[in-house]
């Protein structure tokens, strides 16, 4: 009967036991070996199948390059907002898809070359001894691989195979994609390195770039792809604004193939420093094609009257008459010229004036200093209009959503009306001083009025020409200015660090980082899996569990047994196991002289449960009492499941059953086995009343006159934590052995057994760790403990006894599946 203390299963409090698990790691040291075998596999395969991954990157600087062009003390303020918004708005155009366009097509990045390695297609743009050069208005094959072979030096050859009648052919020049008819599936043709090639579906000339030795006979992949996606793909650039400089924008790229990103960086640079100082250069354009305008009428008036003053002085003494008019003539061509620029200067602001009330785009405005307008405030609020104008005209292909373009407009409406106030206040001046100008030039007509005819006539022409000429100078040397200053104009853009392979940049795959990884991954992942096991395995696994569990005394521990069968004592007396059952027969000698036993000796081996090898041990420690010339008998007892007979070559026919049900004599039952001075009662047929029999009076005659024929009974009795037959049969031991087997016992089984000691079920009891294999200190199991724990390892006991060699994976397998 099991009482309510069977269930006390946590008589200690349980921690965790860092050397068992420790233990328990060594032990699973196949497990760490192919756990680091496989990750270290993936780990090479991953590095040898992936490409690598390579980063490159170039650093430009934004500043204010200023262009005194109209005054020494009035620059045109090209970025207005300042370096930080100009920072803003390149960082967008570079990822803009206009941008983009713009180098893709220019590098025609649309084209791959590939060569095919084991594991991936290789980019070796940059890498090939020569380059392709498409006919962009004709057909070339789309997504679709073009073989390429350097027969020769001068010679190399296309292989093209096309599944169907058609092909599809994509035109860069408008990026349209479309089928052409094909007539033959498999095209091979070879071509001179500098030939046009001119086939339905290919246009293109093949030019070396350098000597093709390396190359001759190689194979090379071409690939044409759609533009749309590869400049998409481009957009991807990484543009970094450094937080603590502002100016300074860090690009940067990823990808296998270092040439093609090092080019693409620095032509995406070098088309922003372009783009830049075009639309910088606006303001002299709009100038100079303003005063060549200009300069074209004024021509025609100055051809005009250089005419009429030839004409005159065929007919006229000029030195008589430029001598009575001298005084005039000069008075008046400083008034008309100041008139001239005057009237120059209101002209100027009334079309400024219809420009900003009838235009929205104000990006052809001419600088005010061509009209020799030299105001601040206009001068200033011109240039901020032309570059918002230019700002906004760019947004069309960068940005999204309404809001972008609410704020500019917003700036440009703000500083159109500042600009038609400061328009409106000096033409109210200007005004003013032509009305004086007019005042100087009627008094001085009047003058003139009163010389002769002839005179009044010279001076009215030579006024005309001199005025015109003057003009005409002014413009030309306004002209000279803008086209000295727009070819003295820098970028606001600048290299600081151009984009450059010097070796470096990998990012990926890490060989050593990969090989690392697989190192800790192969560890931690078997690591894992035996933490979990160790955590929810409740069984025996070293003396230190039995110790922590319970009190009883460990009479010895029983190593792996490396024989067919179980007489491992008999079949090898000089192993280290058979040491071990020696070792229990010395303690079991002590125990009892302890007890003082006279006579015959009995001894009964139990376990908690089937499987933990009472039959084994049973046997070889009645073998080594038999050896010692001990008389000794094993008594079969497990009447439900017996095992003992098989060893020995002996039937179970007859019995310790038919002895217990009277059929039977004592003579009858007992057999001899081959090993001297060792006899073996087994249990018999199975009975239907195992426990009764046991119960029986029988029993007790049985063990009586046992004792008087033998020195020593060895009593293998039923698993005690399963059926109650040990315990009655402990009435009739000296000493029980408890046998505990390592990883298949349970912890809980030795807590019920204290609990039945305490009750006095069992008395005299000791524990047998039986199938003890420590990894963790021999490695492979060759090291048996003996006695209390003292073993003889691998090494030590070399002359003492024959070690046992364990047997191969396969040799167990044998033993497991085809032992009889």
């Amino acid at each position: 009967m099991l009482d309510i203390k069977d269930f006390s299963f946590f008589e200690k409090q349980n921690s965790f036991d860092f050397k068992s698990f420790l233990i328990k790691i060594v032990s699973y040291w196949k497990w760490f070996l192919i756990s680091l075998v496989i990750t270290f596999s993936i780990a090479h395969q991953v590095n040898v199948r992936k490409q690598k991954i390579f980063g490159i990157g170039t650093t430009i600087a934004v500043k204010e390059e200023n262009n005194p062009f109209f005054t020494s003390n009035t620059s045109l303020v090209f970025n207005w907002g300042g370096t930080s918004d100009k920072v803003q708005m390149i960082s967008t155009t570079l990822k803009s898809r206009s941008h983009n366009e713009l180098v893709v097509d220019e590098l025609q990045f649309y084209t791959d070359y590939f060569i095919k390695t084991d594991y991936y297609l290789k980019d070796v743009y940059g890498q090939i001894p020569f380059k392709i050069t498409i006919d962009k208005t004709k057909a070339q094959l789309y997504e679709q691989f073009i073989k390429v072979k350097l027969v020769s030096a001068n010679v190399y050859q296309i292989a093209v195979s096309i599944p169907s009648s058609s092909a599809g052919v994509i035109r860069y020049a408008d990026n349209s994609v479309s089928s052409v008819p094909v007539f033959e599936t498999e095209v091979v043709k070879n071509f001179r390195v500098g030939q046009q090639v001119s086939l339905p579906f290919l246009n293109w000339k093949l030019v070396l770039t350098k000597a093709p030795n390396d190359y001759i006979g190689k194979e090379v992949l071409i690939r044409f792809n759609s533009f749309d996606k590869t400049v998409a793909n481009y957009k991807g650039l990484e543009v970094e604004i450094d937080a603590r400089a502002g100016s300074i924008i860090r690009l940067g790229m990823q990808g296998t193939n270092k040439e093609r990103m090092v080019d693409y960086l620095n032509a995406t640079v070098k088309k922003l420093i372009d783009r830049q100082l075009e639309q910088k250069n606006k303001f002299a354009d709009n100038t100079i094609a303003f005063i060549d305008e200009t300069l074209m009428k004024m021509e025609g008036e100055l051809k005009d009257s250089g005419e009429d003053l030839k004409d005159f002085s065929r007919t006229n003494n000029i030195l008589d008459i430029e001598d009575k008019g001298a005084n005039f003539k000069e008075l008046l061509t400083n008034n008309d010229i100041k008139k001239e620029e005057v009237e120059r200067k209101l002209a100027y602001l009334n079309s400024l004036k219809n420009y900003l009330n009838s235009s929205v785009d104000f990006s052809k405005l001419p600088a005010p200093t061509v009209a020799g307008i030299e105001e601040p405030n206009i001068v200033n609020n011109v240039a901020k209009l032309i570059t918002l104008s230019i700002e906004r005209s760019k947004m069309v292909y960068s940005a999204k959503g309404n809001i972008f373009y609410e704020r500019i407009d917003n700036e440009i409406q703000s500083v159109k009306r500042v600009l038609l106030e400061n328009a409106n206040s000096l033409k109210i001046a200007l005004q003013y001083d032509l009305r004086q100008v007019d005042m100087k030039i009627s008094q001085l007509e009047s003058e003139v009025k009163k010389l002769p005819e002839t005179n009044q006539a010279y001076l009215n022409i030579s006024r005309k020409y001199d005025l015109s000429n003057n003009i005409y100078n002014t413009y030309l040397q306004k002209r000279s200015e803008a086209s000295i200053v727009k070819a003295a104009n820098l970028s606001d853009i600048q290299f600081i660090d151009p984009a450059k392979d010097v070796g470096s940049g990998l990012l990926g795959p890490k060989t050593a980082v990969n090989y690392v990884l697989a190192f800790f991954i192969g560890l931690f992942i078997p690591l894992i899996v035996v933490f979990f096991i160790f955590f929810i395995s409740n069984s025996i696994q070293n003396i230190d569990d039995i110790s922590a569990i319970t009190q009883i005394p460990i009479i010895g521990i029983v190593g792996i047994k490396h024989t067919e069968s179980n007489l491992s004592v008999f079949e090898r007396p000089k192993s280290a196991l058979s040491e071990s059952f020696r070792a229990i027969r010395s303690s079991l000698q002590f125990l009892y002289k302890k007890q003082r036993s006279e006579g015959a000796k009995t001894l009964m081996l139990t376990s908690s449960v089937s499987g933990e090898g009472k039959t084994f041990c049973s046997i070889n420690i009645a073998t080594v009492f038999a050896l010692s010339e001990k008389k000794t008998i094993i008594l079969g007892l497990d009447l439900r499941k017996p095992k003992i007979f098989d060893d020995f070559n002996i039937r179970n026919d007859i019995g310790a059953v038919n002895y217990l049900i009277g059929q039977k004599s004592l003579g009858e039952v007992i057999q001899k086995t081959h090993i001297p001075y060792l006899d073996v009662i087994t249990s018999g047929p199975i009975p239907p009343n195992p426990s009764e029999l046991i119960l029986g009076e029988s029993m007790k005659e049985m063990i009586e006159i046992l004792k008087k024929d033998y020195d020593y009974i060895i009593l293998d009795t039923p698993p005690v934590g399963l059926v109650s037959d040990a315990l009655e049969l402990a009435q009739y031991s000296d000493v029980t052995l408890y046998i505990v087997r390592q990883n298949f016992t349970k912890k809980e089984m030795l807590t019920l057994l204290n609990n039945r000691t305490k009750r006095g079920e069992l008395n005299n009891i000791s524990i047998v760790f039986n199938g003890y294999e420590n990894k963790a200190k021999y490695g492979t199991g060759y090291g048996y403990g003996y006695g209390y724990g003292y073993g003889y390892g691998y090494g030590y006991s070399s002359g003492y006894h024959e070690d046992d060699v364990p047997r191969g994976f396969w040799e167990k397998m044998k033993y497991k599946f085809f032992k009889k």
